[in-house]
């Protein structure tokens, strides 16, 4: 059996564009790293938006010549039966992404309703604790404020563990500090955070 190495990276070594693995996600990153060996030559990536699907699926394409479908569950029904077949025909990977898994979905057709009920399906879970450290401290990394060392363990111990909710905290906070021309103290993420009704969420 044939694996491919895919460009992923550990949350020590977190930059803009690395997919980050941790339990959360390392189930779907295993699947991908097996292509080769899937049953069909079709399968389904579902995670909550900001998951870093998209960034997964980028990498997997790259390593694999894979086709990619974006929100699969908004798409026509027949481009993706369509595209199922010549998945088929050609041997080559299709991944469509999702928000929900085949299951969910609201499909009026039946040939891809069968289909889809047959097709692999892994899923990236809302980010466990080492994720979500590393993405709060990638994202106060990137953004270009400064910020205290203390910062990423405070916000990781107080704020909703989503994808969503690091995205929007991590961006307020860097927005505040750049109009204020100020550094980014527990202090004044507190205030910032207060002001917006974010906290406390987390007791």
């Amino acid at each position: 059996m044939r694996q491919i190495s895919l460009p992923f990276d550990r949350p020590d070594r977190a930059s803009g564009d690395e997919f980050l693995v941790s339990g959360a996600n390392r189930l779907a990153v295993s699947h991908l790293e097996r292509w080769r060996d899937w049953p069909l030559s079709v399968s389904v990536l579902s995670g909550p938006r900001l998951s870093g699907r998209s960034t997964l699926a980028r990498h997997f394409s790259a390593a694999s010549g894979a086709t990619i479908i974006d929100d699969a569950q908004t798409c026509e029904e027949q481009m993706l039966f369509n595209a199922w077949n010549e998945a088929q025909t050609q041997r080559r990977p299709l991944l469509m992404i999702a928000d929900a898994p085949p299951t969910r979905w609201n499909v009026a057709l039946p040939d891809l309703r069968s289909r889809l009920a047959a097709v692999p399906h892994v899923a990236i879970a809302e980010p466990d604790e080492a994720l979500a450290a590393a993405l709060i401290e990638r994202a106060l990394s990137c953004a270009g404020a400064s910020y205290a060392a203390d910062l990423p363990d405070w916000l990781l111990r107080r704020i909703e563990r989503s994808y969503a909710a690091i995205a929007a905290v991590t961006r307020l906070l860097d927005e505040a500090a750049l109009s204020s021309g100020r550094k980014i103290s527990i202090a004044m993420a507190k205030e910032v955070l207060q002001s917006a009704g974010l906290l406390p969420i987390v007791p």
